[in-house]
């Protein structure tokens, strides 16, 4: 896999972080406060800029409500 392959990726999975928060109604800061992140450090994966770990990634979707699944590519 490329580097170009793997930013699709993570920005695929940026994307359907920040529609899972915002079909919630949750600001970023809440997220990351529910998920035990810095803000920052959240935002920038949300904007696809930052890669999370499986760690994060299981905190940010515990902190939304969903599965990790539902925000992996398919």
């Amino acid at each position: 896999m490329g580097i170009r392959e793997d930013k699709k990726i993570i920005q695929e999975i940026a994307n359907k972080i920040k529609q899972a928060r915002e079909s919630k109604k949750l600001t970023q800061a809440q997220v990351a406060k529910l998920a035990g992140l810095d803000s920052n450090s959240y935002a920038k994966i949300e904007r696809g800029e930052s890669s999370p770990k499986g760690v994060s990634l299981t905190k940010i979707a515990k902190a939304l409500g969903i599965k990790a699944s539902d925000i992996l590519p398919v």
